[in-house]
């Protein structure tokens, strides 16, 4: 297994071979190396902690199981046999629990749901039927275990019906059962391959979360320079006006998932922010933008710049554009940038977008939820920026508050998330699992806290992690991590006073962090570079003696939580 493949071991009461070769001959990232457990034997294999499929770690464990594999009463349903939905209950918690029993042992867990061939029309008309019907059962059974399986932090049930409904008739292929106890046709497995390898990109903490759209022929139809904004096709008793205007809902529906918006489009920029302002049918509002780029240069420059500006990566955006000589030039120069082929037809726009894997991630948070809200005001800041002189007047304009919590159970998720996903101003970067970062906060000569962060602006959520591991007088920070939307306004100072403050009241004589280079995490080096530590440059190492109080950042107001304190 190559050093940047990930590993996948994949269980199975069927044949999955083929699922093995799809996954390994996808060179797109994230590249998985997958390893097939013994044939037919689940449960063994999920309890036997001494399997070689264990060593090492995987980074990854599919569990796919045909329903009357798992679960025997199912099977007998399926002869038309009478069965109480308490036994098949009984046999689903049993395999949950089997799954629950391997959580430890990688780092993550998707199991697909359960499905009956389509041939199998079960009781017919009947077969909805509670306590009677197939189909009644089967979707008893699939939420019955989601909901056994959700207690655990690492383990998804991917909906496995998405990937037999794209297939249809295909899907299930007797001869293939038959001669080689493989029960899907092909297609389905290239289906699941492909979802499979988003929720591996999702736990990597590599989800999408900025989407950069045209304007003319893309958010409305018809050119808005030419034909001016009261005569665009939008809404209205119109088959392609109403396409547009879904588009426009759909690209709404997903900010409420915290995904951003903005616009990279050519066109006078008075008239199309006019067009997006003023015509009637328009779902999709200034205030809805983080941010655009309206202008006659090249595309690729304005997404990079915006991009820049958003305080995030290219490998964060997604370019939409009806224009396929953009959509290349973009693809081409700024190959991070997702840039998905665009139907030529705007009545398959949302559909196209909704189909779109690169914004699965592995949680939802409060954060997220209200991203658009914060980007928002983020916007406004940098307008008061403009307006305001220099950084050092500015920032002390802001009102800067930040609120120091120890890590919860309430605040654990967004914490994972921003250690996996953070790497500009990430001291290690390394990565842990939500069940990881709670177990190793726990140990007694450890520390972990969390920052939120908001000024007169709004709330900008939680936006840093510092660890602190004590050993004798010493202590070692672990963990400095930072959104870098707040970065360079003090409250990378603020966390670093904070931790000294609390290393000094429990009377350790020396502070240090090691910092390991990254590609992405010079900004972190140069952070701390200028902290004021003592810095050994052939070690990486920082420290602090205590020879003098470290100072605080005056134009930060700083709160512990209750309950917390810095001794």
């Amino acid at each position: 297994m190559s050093a940047q493949a990930l590993k996948a071991v994949l269980i199975s009461d069927f044949n999955v071979a083929n699922l093995a070769a799809y996954l390994r001959n996808d060179a797109e990232p994230p590249v998985l190396e997958p390893v097939v457990a013994p044939y037919g034997q689940v449960i063994v294999s999920l309890m036997s902690a001494h399997s070689a499929s264990w060593e090492p770690k995987p980074d990854v464990l599919v569990v796919w199981t045909r329903p009357g594999g798992v679960v025997p009463s199912f099977e007998r349903l399926m002869q038309y046999e009478q069965v109480e939905l308490g036994a098949i209950f009984s046999e689903v918690d049993e395999f949950a629990a089997a799954v629950l029993g391997a959580r430890e042992r990688a780092g993550f867990i998707l199991v697909p749901s359960w499905n009956a061939p389509s041939h199998h029309r079960g009781f017919g008309l009947l077969d909805m039927k509670a306590g009677l019907g197939v189909r009644d059962a089967l979707m008893r059974m699939n939420l019955r275990l989601a909901d056994r399986l959700h207690q655990a932090s690492n383990i998804y049930v991917l909906d496995a019906s998405k990937w037999v409904e794209a297939v249809g008739a295909r899907a299930f292929e007797p001869k293939l059962w038959y001669t080689a106890k493989i029960p899907f046709g092909n297609d389905v497995f290239i289906e699941a391959a492909k979802d499979i390898k988003a929720a591996v990109w999702a736990m990597r903490g590599a989800s999408r979360k900025l989407i950069v759209l045209d304007l003319d022929n893309t958010l409305w139809g018809g050119i808005v320079g030419d034909l001016g904004w009261e005569n665009l096709r939008l809404g209205g008793h119109d088959h392609i006006g109403e396409a547009y205007l879904d588009f426009q809902k759909m690209l709404r529906a997903l900010t409420r998932r915290g995904i951003l918006l903005a616009v990279a489009s050519k066109n006078e920029e008075a008239v199309a922010l006019e067009a997006i302002e003023k015509h009637p049918e328009m779902v999709l509002r200034l205030k809805d933008f983080a941010g655009w780029r309206i202008n006659w240069g090249d595309k690729a420059e304005n997404i990079a710049d915006l991009v820049a500006e958003l305080n995030l990566g290219l490998e964060s955006a997604v370019f939409i554009d009806d224009d396929p000589v953009e959509r290349a030039r973009v693809r081409e120069s700024l190959t991070d940038v997702l840039v998905p082929e665009w139907p030529e037809d705007a009545m398959l726009y949302a559909k196209t977008l909704l189909g779109l894997r690169c914004f699965d991630s592995r949680a939802v948070s409060q954060e997220d939820l209200s991203r658009v809200a914060m980007y928002t005001s983020e916007r406004r800041r940098r307008e008061a920026r403009i307006q305001g002189g220099s950084v050092e007047g500015w920032l002390r304009t802001l009102g800067i508050r930040v609120r120091i919590e120890a890590l919860t159970e309430a605040n654990l998720q967004r914490a994972a998330q921003l250690l996996n996903k953070t790497n500009q101003l990430n001291l290690t970067t390394r990565r842990l699992t939500e069940g990881e970062l709670l177990s190793w906060g726990q140990d007694s000569g450890r520390r972990v806290w969390t920052y939120r962060a908001s000024d007169r602006f709004g709330d900008t959520g939680l936006v840093g992690i510092l660890s602190l591991e004590i050993e004798h007088a010493t202590g070692r920070v672990v963990d400095f991590v930072l959104s870098c939307r707040v970065m360079g306004r003090g409250v990378e100072e603020a966390m670093l006073f904070t931790a000294l403050q609390h290393a000094e009241s429990v009377g350790l004589k020396e502070v240090q962090a090691y910092y390991l280079p990254t590609a992405k995490n010079k900004p972190c080096l140069e952070f701390w570079k200028r902290s004021g530590l003592e810095y050994d440059e052939r070690s990486n190492c920082f420290s602090w003696r205590f020879a003098r109080p470290y100072p605080r950042p005056e134009h930060v107001g700083i709160e512990w939580a209750s309950g917390e304190t810095a001794d």
